[in-house]
């Protein structure tokens, strides 16, 4: 059963939809479930793991970061540390439900919200897990990755005409999501219905100097998983190496053969939900 709720952020009203499996008695492990770039709660990954999850009897929220979906805030202002305060800022209130152990409360993020879980994970101790889905760490070697050759000339372009326009008007600059993070088109129906085809020049920036490899370490001794298609063509699976490297232990990195960035979305999913399964047994079972 998954019911729509909403909760505060920064002054802001985020909207969400709270998972809770059927006849749950008592608190239980829950998981906060973080959406992907300019995207969506609904029809996406999120809503897959977040459904996924329940079936497997955690409490799951899924919600819409502030400029996205239903919730409040300007639309494609997108802030990496604006997400990792919404991400703590639903900790707050998902600790306080009475089905929710607040001990026992991961974070999982795919794509864009991966690198918002392991930030926020990281600097945020009430968090008892990490999950990161596709994720990445460092935002200027990511770009690199993404807009290689020729094109990372234009890439740079982008940033410096977005700062020069700010700088004369005071105003961000509005550009092509795919301009800022490319993904082939045949990978376009991944995506959220809702999801957002036009994001500011100053999100791009805000991507480019995020690092939460640099963070990663605070982690330990909590478990984290790193989990990545091994022909990721969206996000470059050595951003997932990077982290697992640079993380303590206890960590894990899954690379799934064959798969590309949506690993619940194709052939990949039977051997992704066994590999959640597995690790999420063995580190915040749903029996305590």
């Amino acid at each position: 059963m998954d019911t729509p709720v909403t909760f505060p952020s920064d002054g802001l009203t985020l909207a969400g939809d709270l998972h809770v499996p059927d006849g749950a008695t008592g608190p239980r492990p829950a998981f906060i479930v973080l959406h992907g770039f300019a995207g969506s709660k609904d029809k996406s990954h999120a809503e897959m793991m977040a459904r996924l999850f329940e079936s497997w009897g955690y409490v799951a929220l899924r919600f819409d970061f502030r400029g996205c979906g239903m919730s409040e805030g300007r639309r494609g202002y997108i802030l990496c540390h604006d997400q990792v305060a919404d991400a703590k800022n639903a900790l707050t209130w998902l600790a306080q439900r009475p089905e929710v152990d607040p001990k026992r409360i991961g974070v999982i993020g795919h794509s864009f919200g991966a690198a918002v879980a392991v930030f926020a994970a990281s600097v945020d101790q009430r968090f008892a897990a990490c999950i990161s889905s596709c994720g990445w760490g460092h935002g200027e070697r990511k770009f690199m990755g993404q807009h290689p050759g020729e094109d990372w000339p234009k890439f740079l372009k982008l940033l410096a005409d977005n700062r020069a326009h700010k700088e004369k008007t005071g105003e961000t600059l509005m550009v092509p999501r795919f301009a800022v993070v490319p993904m082939q088109p045949h990978l376009r129906a991944n995506l959220s219905p809702s999801a957002q085809m036009e994001v500011a020049g100053d999100t791009a920036q805000s991507m480019f100097d995020f690092k939460a490899e640099e963070v990663v370490h605070f982690l330990s001794p909590r478990p984290v998983l790193f989990l990545h298609g091994a022909d990721d063509t969206v996000t470059p699976t050595e951003q997932s190496l990077r982290m697992w490297e640079l993380a303590g232990q206890p960590k894990d990195l899954v690379l799934i053969t064959g798969t590309d960035h949506f690993p619940l979305g194709g052939a990949g999913r039977p051997r992704t939900e066994a590999i959640l399964k597995g690790w999420m047994d063995r580190y915040i079972p749903v029996a305590a």
